[in-house]
């Protein structure tokens, strides 16, 4: 007897296959998302190094800001300090200056006793003084503010330094024109700066004719000029002396300054006495008078003890040979 096949059922191989190619499958994803992972790593680690050095960067930018505000912040405190400080002197100056006011008050009374008493003084004096001078023989006075003007020659030595032509030249010019009026006529004038430079080269050496139409040429020649100056009037003093000294004339020499760039003072009066001879009435033929301009004497920079020597050589050089001394104390014109 034939046997029968058994039949076999496709299905189930099937059902084996779907399962292993499924297995397959997720085994070549795990493969597949192993190998990508240390890729996305890098990726996230390169973004994390890009957004902490933004932030250090804005933390670096933040510590700066903050320094320049700190140092800020404390010069305005040392300036604050300094202002209550200011404020606190103040407050004491003005304490100090009621106190002198108050006290000032309490003496008025005091102080209008005393003046009560001294004008009281004062008249009997004058009344006395007039009682005594009554029958005193008067006598020629041939000066003008304490300065003799019997003279017939002129001399002129101005200082022509930048710091007379900046600050005091229209009040020089104005003191030419009143000491020129003092002398309504006279024989000669001549006129040359601290350097012995002559303001008219034609009358080197010579006198300039005194008229009305010279001296306003002379003012006007004033205005303009300019010739070097060492800031000493000593050169020009002694130009002017041994140009013009004669023992027949009657000599008057006015200086006008500001300063004295020289250190020795001993040494000028020696030589002034020795060209400056006297005549026979013991005086000296030329008579030197000077003006002093206040252009450097109040200066704050360290450099007023050039009119302060200025002052003291001209007052002693004016001394020493029949003249007058005058100290301005302004260069306002």
């Amino acid at each position: 007897m034939k046997k029968q096949r058994r039949d076999i059922q496709v299905f189930s191989l099937s059902f084996l296959d779907c399962i292993c190619c499924g297995f397959g499958a997720i085994i070549l994803l795990f493969v597949l998302s192993k190998f990508a992972e240390p890729v996305i790593i890098e990726e996230v680690r390169e973004d994390l190094q890009s957004v902490i050095a933004k932030l250090q960067e804005e933390d670096h930018e933040i510590r700066g800001e903050t320094h320049v505000l700190n140092r800020k912040l404390l010069h305005v405190k040392e300036q604050l300090s300094l202002e209550r400080e200011r404020l606190a002197r103040l407050q004491g100056d003005l304490s100090n200056i009621k106190g002198e006011f108050v006290a000032s008050g309490q003496n008025a009374a005091v102080q209008n006793t005393i003046e009560g008493k001294l004008a009281r003084a004062l008249q009997d004096l004058t009344e006395e003084m007039q009682r005594l001078l009554k029958n005193r023989p008067r006598r020629v006075d041939n000066s003008i503010g304490g300065i003799p003007v019997d003279s017939e020659y002129i001399i002129f030595i101005i200082d022509t330094s930048g710091s007379m032509q900046s600050h005091a030249w229209r009040l020089a010019r104005k003191k030419l024109a009143e000491t020129l009026k003092v002398y309504p006529k006279v024989k000669g004038i001549q006129i040359m700066n601290d350097m012995g430079d002559y303001m008219f080269h034609q009358y080197q050496g010579k006198w300039i004719p005194d008229s009305p139409a010279r001296r306003k040429a002379i003012l006007r020649r004033m205005i303009t000029w300019r010739p070097f100056s060492n800031s000493s009037p000593v050169e020009g003093i002694r130009a002017a002396i041994r140009a013009f000294y004669d023992p027949k004339k009657k000599i008057s020499l006015y200086v006008f300054g500001d300063e004295y760039s020289g250190n020795a003072i001993q040494p000028v009066l020696d030589e002034v006495s020795r060209i400056n001879r006297a005549g026979a009435g013991g005086e000296r033929r030329v008579r030197i008078h000077a003006v002093g301009f206040p252009v450097l004497v109040a200066d704050r920079r360290g450099i007023g003890a050039t009119g302060q020597r200025f002052a003291t050589l001209m007052r002693a050089l004016c001394q020493e040979n029949g003249g007058t001394f005058v100290g301005l104390n302004s260069v306002n014109p």
